[in-house]
């Protein structure tokens, strides 16, 4: 009797590691749907890439990838869903360095573990980021704006495409005596409609989002953000060059997958990713023309960067003078 009841118990777990799911490997992958959450609005910058380089995507993989935007919550909306995801390779995400580096710092109660919840896949690329103002202030250098700022008293207002750029406008404010408030977006679509009619005139955001409105005269730039200068604007400086003395922004975007995806998978979109936003003509046409400059760096040599980048952001954070809210 004891013999035949263990020969059942076998025979039913042999019957049920059948039934289970194969685990996934990179050679019979993907064999369905790839989903990638983006933090940004629709029109965003980060939205437009992710879209063409999911489209990318399905012709060499031969299978539907589809982006979800999942706006809001300075990136932890879509952050939390990505972390929640099963890690079989079929949810991924875009995420900007800088939600990565400070969101534990800026946000209470979040739903996920912020150092261990995600595996980074791929650095996409870097934004160029700019100070624009609506024309119509009539400011064209970071004085005149600050000189602005303190006649109005506090009822200018600016805002960022997200929460963690608001550490640089604030480190700004701090270096500068400045005397602006901040209005919260939920992207870098929504930001180019509020400053573009004036309702917020002031904006810390990637250029690709507002170069045509520079150069149809509705937007002026006074400085660029990370350091980076650009044939784009030519004649405008950095921050650093104005005299600033914070910390540059570290505007990057980068592809991310649930903890525990398989090193396999990671490896396989890491070079898929690689080999698309690697041709020139992707990076002339998607990139160069948007103000991104590309990364596309291996997942070592991407996790190694989000390291040191988090070894200094809790100091940024308190040196600004901000607190999680």
């Amino acid at each position: 009797m004891l013999r035949r009841s263990v020969i059942l118990s076998l025979l039913a777990a042999i019957a049920l590691a059948a039934l289970a799911p194969a685990p996934a490997h990179a050679e019979d992958y993907p064999a369905r749907t790839i989903k990638i959450l983006t933090t940004s609005s629709a029109g965003g910058l980060s939205d437009i890439f992710t879209r063409v380089l999911a489209d990318r995507l399905r012709a060499r993989l031969k299978q539907t990838v589809i982006v979800e935007n999942r706006p809001g919550g300075a990136g932890n909306i879509a952050i939390g869903a990505c972390a929640a995801a099963k890690p079989d390779g079929y949810t991924f995400c875009v995420v900007e360095g800088d939600a990565i580096f400070y969101n534990q710092y800026l946000t209470k109660n979040l739903t996920y573990d912020p150092n261990h919840a995600l595996t980074p896949v791929v650095n996409l690329f870097s934004i160029i980021q700019a100070l624009i103002v609506n024309s119509d202030l009539k400011v064209t250098t970071v004085d005149d704006l600050v000189a602005v700022s303190k006649a109005r008293k506090g009822t200018l207002s600016y805002l960022t495409a997200s929460l963690p750029l608001v550490v640089y406008m604030e480190h700004l404010k701090k270096d500068r005596g400045a005397d602006w408030v901040r209005v919260p977006f939920r992207g870098g679509g929504e930001a180019t409609t509020a400053v573009l009619s004036g309702t917020t005139p002031i904006a810390l955001i990637g250029i690709g989002n507002v170069m045509p409105h520079i150069t149809a005269g509705k937007m002026t730039a006074v400085a660029l953000g990370n350091n980076i200068r650009t044939p784009q604007l030519p004649n405008v400086p950095t921050l650093a060059d104005t005299g600033y003395k914070g910390p540059p922004s570290r505007s990057w975007y980068g592809l991310f997958a649930p903890a525990g995806t398989p090193p396999a998978i990671v490896d396989k979109i890491n070079a898929e990713v690689r080999a698309v936003a690697g041709d020139k003509e992707f990076q002339d046409k998607f990139l160069f023309s948007r103000g991104l400059v590309p990364a596309l760096d291996t997942p070592d040599e991407f996790a190694a960067e989000i390291k040191a980048g988090r070894a200094t952001a809790h100091q940024i954070v308190k040196d600004a003078g901000m607190e999680a809210q």
